[in-house]
């Protein structure tokens, strides 16, 4: 089987075994235009404050590059070859034309005409329009919202193409997500997963928000539904159908198989997410088992059996994880983007200096584990991406309370690695205070290679985290999906048992340092209530704006 995990910076495929899930081989594509943040490539037009674009031809990059290389290194004929899957960051959406042409291609001097990424965050005053309206009417999907409907998601970004390049919404004939664009260019056949549809599309009970709804928001959006081109699971809307989890898409086409060097004809599984794939390689696909995916952000995701409205979660969606079960999502939109940001930014020479060839990460790591909890006297909130759980916000910011004159580069870089811990609790606790129990705690992710912040993270949680077994936790998840959908298990429990691994209680709290750190967790508790308003943030980032038009 072939895993293909499409991620912020770069693409990675990794061919794996059908009978254990074993690695055989790997390779990873760095995207040329990374995250496109600031202009255009080519044109240098300029981009606004929280815009972040992505370039389809790094996806296609990924496909001709990443996938041949991780079949010769696992030194597997491409006959052998049975079944593809793939992954994609959400939401990462994009407008194409009725055949899947990216319309950046067509006009690549035109901002709204790029896919989206994830972490575009530009488009949060249409989502608190999305939000009050919805409040308003009553809407029986924001429930299922936790409240709120995301600045990250489809409507918003939609909306803000709408209200501010009409022309290139009135061109859009599909607004699709990478996940599901990936797939059509593998196969060659339009499809939709209900994963993305119902986290990131409000696809709920068999519906989109109703087009009355949609003509309150503008008049121009009332005929949105109809670009996403689907309708319940199973049925065919305008020959695109939206397909379960697990599920074959189509077959590889000749043009893809000579990207790929994956032979024509190979299943295809339907198109998934990152973070929802994982579980699978985790094995963690059993209610109460919550999965973090910690990286640049980290997203949190759990099968349950039981329905209930988590204040500030991303979603909840029946078969959104696995068939048969309730999944839900929360997240935090930056953590490993936090300690970048710092280091790139805040760290002197000298420190530079004395880190060597170790890297200033390792290095202030190594500082920051020598202190006692507390001792550098600092709380921060995590909120240098904006809040997606709980308070769903993309317009509160970062804050660090306690600096003196005598504060170093590796207290703050401590203390930031704890207020992500405790962004992290506050999640768990919002789901367990709803009556939705989180019986075992299972991280995955780059930042897993950081012991020192794993320990940081079971004190905080007083609870045991177990780890995933791999270090390609997404590819191997789309591997396992693509051994349902190839018919080599009968289901993703099956093959998560058989492929996916994980070790229990690989670290475990200290009592002393946990019962240290609910003093700490209990003035991060009332920093975040202080500016949850987002009164003072809000203003900060308007004068900002406005200063740098």
């Amino acid at each position: 089987m072939v895993g293909v995990d499409f991620g912020t910076l770069s693409g990675r495929a990794v061919v794996v075994r059908v009978s254990d899930g074993a690695e055989l081989g790997s390779a990873v594509h760095e995207y040329a235009h990374r995250v496109i943040e600031h202009e255009l490539p080519g044109s240098g037009v300029r981009l606004g404050p929280d815009w972040a674009l992505q370039s389809p031809q790094d996806w296609i990059d990924v496909l001709r590059n990443a996938v041949p290389q991780a079949i010769a290194a696992a030194g597997v004929r491409p006959e052998e070859i049975v079944g593809i899957g793939t992954d994609f960051t959400a939401c990462t959406v994009l407008p194409t034309t009725a055949d899947g042409t990216p319309l950046c291609f067509e006009t690549p001097d035109e901002p709204h005409a790029w896919p989206k990424l994830w972490k575009h965050h530009a488009a949060q005053p249409h989502a608190d329009r999305i939000n009050e309206l919805a409040a308003r009417r009553g809407e029986g999907w924001l429930p299922r919202y936790g409240g709120k409907i995301s600045s990250e998601w489809e409507f918003a970004k939609a909306l803000q193409v709408l209200e501010e390049a009409p022309e290139v919404y009135a061109r859009a004939e599909r607004w699709i997500e990478a996940a599901d664009w990936i797939i059509w260019q593998l196969t060659g056949v339009e499809s939709r997963n209900i994963c993305t549809v119902g986290y990131k599309g409000i696809f709920q009970d068999g519906a989109y928000p109703s087009e009355e709804y949609l003509a309150e928001l503008d008049p121009g959006f009332a005929g949105f539904v109809g670009k996403l081109a689907t309708g319940a699971v199973g049925e065919k809307v305008g020959g695109v159908t939206l397909a379960h989890l697990g599920g074959l898409a189509g077959r590889v086409t000749a043009r893809a198989s000579a990207w790929t060097g994956v032979p024509e004809g190979v299943a295809v599984a339907v198109g998934n997410v990152d973070a929802h794939v994982t579980a699978a390689a985790a094995d963690a696909v059993r209610p109460g088992q919550m999965v973090a995916i910690m990286g640049t952000s980290t997203c949190h995701i759990m099968p349950s059996d039981q329905l209930a409205e988590v204040p500030g979660m991303c979603g909840v969606v029946r078969d959104g994880i696995v068939p048969g079960l309730w999944g839900y999502e929360a997240g935090q939109s930056a953590v490993g983007d936090i300690f970048a940001w710092f280091v790139d930014n805040h760290v002197p020479a000298s420190y530079v200096e004395q880190a060597g060839e170790q890297g200033l990460h390792a290095y202030l790591t190594t500082l920051a584990e020598k202190q006692e909890v507390g001792e550098h006297g600092l709380v921060a909130l995590d909120w240098f991406g904006g809040n997606r759980s709980v308070l769903v916000d993309h317009n509160l910011s970062g804050v660090i309370v306690g600096q003196t004159l005598a504060t170093k580069p590796e207290d703050v870089y401590r203390a930031l690695i704890e207020s992500t811990a405790f962004g992290t609790r506050m999640i768990v606790e919002t789901f367990e205070r709803a009556g939705v129990p989180v019986e075992e705690f299972i991280v995955a992710g780059g930042l897993l290679k950081n012991p020192f912040l794993m320990q940081v993270y079971a004190d905080v949680l007083r609870r045991p985290l177990s780890v995933i077994g791999s270090d390609q936790g997404p590819a191997l998840g789309s591997a396992i999906h693509a051994a349902v959908a190839a018919g080599a298990y009968p289901g993703i429990e099956e093959a998560a048992a058989a492929m996916g691994k994980r070790t229990e209680n690989a670290y475990v709290p200290d009592t002393a340092r946990a019962d240290a750190y609910d003093r700490l967790y209990a003035e991060y508790r009332r920093l975040h209530d202080f500016f949850a308003d987002g009164r003072m943030l809000h203003t900060l980032r308007a004068i900002r704006n406005e200063a740098s038009k």
